[in-house]
């Protein structure tokens, strides 16, 4: 799995960019309307790959066991065509990334190993 580029290091090094895209990220998130049905933004990426497994097999067992709640409460949510009542939605502070630091810890492990399988020996003359 290939990490996507982003922007955000860019972002924040302009706080007048910062500020005018912080409402309409705001906006965006809200309208993607998984927190309403009690999910995290990590909730959203999907198992298929091999290095997803592999990071969702380095989770903690209660953090595991949390997300695989959560899946199920909004598939159950999604068939009945309901949301959650408000009290209950994910706030903007629950949900941080638990899942993205162990990809990107995979992915660099990944270059590590790539770049010392390619590693080239030069005798001196």
């Amino acid at each position: 799995m290939t990490v996507a580029p982003s922007l955000a290091a860019g972002v924040a090094k302009r706080p007048w960019l910062m500020k005018l895209l912080t409402p309409i990220a705001s906006w965006y998130t809200n309208a993607a309307g998984y927190r309403q049905m009690g999910l995290r933004a990590d909730d959203l990426i999907s198992e298929e790959d091999e290095t997803v497994l592999k990071a969702l097999s380095r989770l903690p067992a209660r953090e595991s066991y949390d997300r695989i709640y959560r899946i199920r409460r909004a598939q159950q949510l999604s068939l009945q065509q309901k949301i959650l009542p408000k009290a209950e939605w994910t706030k903007a502070a629950e949900d941080q990334p638990y899942l993205s630091p162990i990809l990107e810890q995979l992915a660099a492990e990944a270059s590590e190993k790539t770049a010392l399988d390619t590693l080239t020996i030069l005798k001196k003359n």
